[in-house]
């Protein structure tokens, strides 16, 4: 009967040892897949506030531009009532002179900017044949050149 028991207490033994290992390793296992969920619901919430901090920003951005647009619509609209008030009402010339030429300087800055629009692109040739890339380039044509001696290089 003893050994019996022994196999009994084995049995039981094992069966414990292998519940206990068992509960180990899913804690351990789990533990990871937990701190993974925990660490894609942080990802989520900090995407949801990214995207909420660039649709504020974007906001932001149109409600400047449409500010500083009405800005400019009105300072426009303030130097044209100057200009008509100073005409109708100022007998002085030079205050029309000034004020007009601030006009034309404001015409001529927006003219400033179509032409630089159409610039042509800068070349590194001449028009015609003389320029410092032709094969003649610094070459005397004449006899006078030849018969003058070359003057002496300074240093």
């Amino acid at each position: 009967m003893y050994e019996g028991n022994i196999n009994w207490i084995l049995a039981i033994a094992s069966l414990l040892a292998g519940i206990g290992i068992g509960a180990i390793g899913y804690h351990l296992l789990n533990a990871n897949v937990a701190r993974n969920q925990k660490v894609r619901q942080r990802l989520a919430e900090t995407e949801l506030e990214l995207s909420q901090v660039r649709d504020t920003l974007n906001d932001h951005f149109i409600s400047v531009t449409q500010l500083v647009k009405g800005i400019q619509r009105q300072s426009q609209e303030l130097e044209q009532q100057v200009v008509q008030g100073a005409e109708r009402l100022s007998d002085d010339p030079r205050l029309k002179r000034q004020l007009t030429d601030q006009g034309d300087a404001a015409s001529d800055e927006s003219a400033q900017e179509d032409t630089a629009e159409t610039l042509e692109t800068p070349r590194d040739y001449a028009d015609g044949n003389r320029g410092t890339l032709s094969e003649d380039f610094g070459l005397h044509q004449s006899n006078e050149a030849e018969q003058q001696p070359a003057p002496p290089a300074r240093y």
